[in-house]
This record gives structure tokens, C-alpha cells and sequence, in this order.
């Protein structure tokens, strides 16, 4: 069984961060060990909410015990998300870092979740200057929305030519900049992998609710895990995103539980690009 170490936010009653991005993971028969950053009763935008930032010492011991258990070179891969704080980055780098020196070929797969429009940042600048820093030279798979991708390489991102160009210039095997505005009501996903680059495009829904790009990264690393080229992962990974809308119409927060992430998923279609 393929395993991966997933390190990023727990939320329990709105779908997102590891509720979001583990269910396809776990659906394609890879073992999830998530270490949650912040564990919260519900989304931020919710009028009342509880919940606790772990310490970054302690989940620096949490990955030592697995160590010290035996467990650390069984993963394939390693997934970041929400690190909310320099000292949350600096603790994932120091993973990552021990895990490619173990197994070289583990995967790793940064979403760089610190921004999104039009609020911009969420969380603080030296945490997000940090993931840029030290996460994103390590990442094999870098997955940023629009905003977020437009911060890292310091480029204007308004259409999916400047967001190929963007990409480009961050330089890592595979990035997917999603949620790039392509005409009126449209959003695409800018998509290189090896030199190679494709485009993924859909609707442009209203009110959806947040966690889409953690779905979307779920299943995208749940297909490349399994084997798939980085283009079939991809269309894979925006139908899923599709699917998990399709389920949750009416609802204000995202029901990826409700997917049948086997058999139910169609991959999208993608425009290759020359």
C-alpha cells in the first residue's frame, strides 16, 4: 500500500484542509498519516468558532516518533498545506529534507495555501515569504491558486498566458496555477509538467464554497501517486473538483464524502498547448 504524510490544517465541520485533500487519497487506497497545523471546529467564516495552533516542536516530535517507530521511509510521498506560521514551514522543510534524504525519489507535493482573491494573504507575510523560500525549491508538485501564484513569482497573473509565464519562472517539474480568469465566466488551470503544458477550463461557479483547491490537490496526488502521467492526473484532479460541486449544491460547505471517487469520477478534458 502507498502511503503519504500529509502535514496542513484540521477542520472538522467545514471541509477543508486535510478533510478536504485526504477523502480522494484514501478513496484510491493510499494510507493517509496526517499531522494536522491547527486543529478548528469549523471555518474561519463561520460567526463562532474554537480550536487550538499546535506547536511546531511538537509536531517536529510527532515526525521523530514515527522515525524512532520504523515508519519514516515507508512513505511515497509528502503533502504541505496550511503552515501558519515561519516556525511550521522551517519544521516541514527539516521533514521533507530528512525524508528526500531517506527515499530521493519521494514525492513532494507543496500547496502553498497562504492567499487567495480578493482578500489576499491569510496569513502572516513571513510564514508565506518562508513557503516561498524553503518550501518551494524542494516541491515536485507545486499547486497555488491565482493569487498565490502571483505572489511567488512576483508576476501579474491575469490570464492563462501570464500564468504560464509565471510558472515558468518558479522552475519546478509540475505546478498547476488554478483559478486563473480565461473570459467572462470561465476559470482555468494553467498546467506544465516536464516543459510540457496544458490548459484545463471550467464554469465559473457562484458562492462556492472554500476547499475546492484542497480537493483539487488531493486528486491530483492521489493519481500521480498511483502512477498516472502528470496531464491524466490533472484532468482527473479538475473533474474531481467538478464532482465534489455537483454533491454539495445547496450546502455552504463542501461534501467530498459524498463522491465516489473509483468509478464516479470522468476525467475533464485538456487542451494540450503548443
Amino acid at each position: 500500500m502507498r502511503r503519504i504524510l500529509m502535514i496542513s490544517s484540521y477542520v472538522a465541520r467545514d471541509p477543508v484542509g486535510l478533510t478536504a485533500t485526504a477523502p480522494p487519497l484514501q478513496r484510491a487506497g493510499i494510507e493517509v498519516v496526517g499531522l494536522p497545523t491547527v486543529v478548528l471546529s469549523n471555518h474561519p467564516i463561520r460567526a463562532h468558532i474554537a480550536g487550538i495552533t499546535l506547536d511546531p516542536r511538537l509536531l517536529g516530535d510527532m515526525v521523530r516518533a514515527l522515525a524512532d517507530n520504523g515508519w519514516l521511509a515507508s512513505f511515497d510521498a509528502v503533502f504541505s498545506g496550511y503552515l501558519p506560521s515561519v516556525q511550521h514551514v522551517e519544521m516541514v522543510a527539516s521533514a521533507v529534507t530528512r525524508l528526500k534524504t531517506i527515499r530521493p525519489e519521494i514525492l513532494f507535493v507543496c500547496d502553498p495555501i497562504f492567499g487567495d482573491d480578493p482578500g489576499g494573504l491569510y496569513i502572516d507575510e513571513k510564514a508565506a515569504r518562508a513557503i516561498r523560500d524553503l518550501l518551494v525549491p524542494l516541491a515536485d508538485v507545486l499547486t497555488p491558486n491565482r493569487f498565490e501564484l502571483s505572489w511567488l513569482s512576483g508576476r501579474d497573473v491575469a490570464t492563462p498566458a501570464d500564468a504560464f509565464d509565471a510558472i515558468a519562472q518558479l522552475g519546478r517539474p509540475i505546478i498547476a496555477g488554478t483559478s486563473i480568469p480565461d473570459g467572462d465566466g470561465v476559470l482555468a488551470t494553467a498546467f506544465i509538467a516536464d516543459g510540457r503544458k496544458w490548459l484545463g477550463s471550467v464554469e465559473k461557479w457562484r458562492d462556492v464554497p472554500h476547499g475546492t483547491g484542497d480537493v483539487f490537490a488531493g486528486c491530483l496526488t492521489a493519481r500521480l501517486m498511483l502512477g498516472d502521467r502528470p496531464e491524466q492526473a490533472l484532468a482527473y484532479a479538475i473533474a474531481g473538483v467538478r464532482c465534489v460541486l455537483q454533491a454539495s449544491r445547496g450546502a455552504d460547505y463542501l461534501k467530498p464524502y459524498l463522491v465516489d471517487w473509483t468509478t464516479g469520477v470522468t476525467p475533464a478534458q485538456i487542451a494540450p498547448i503548443s
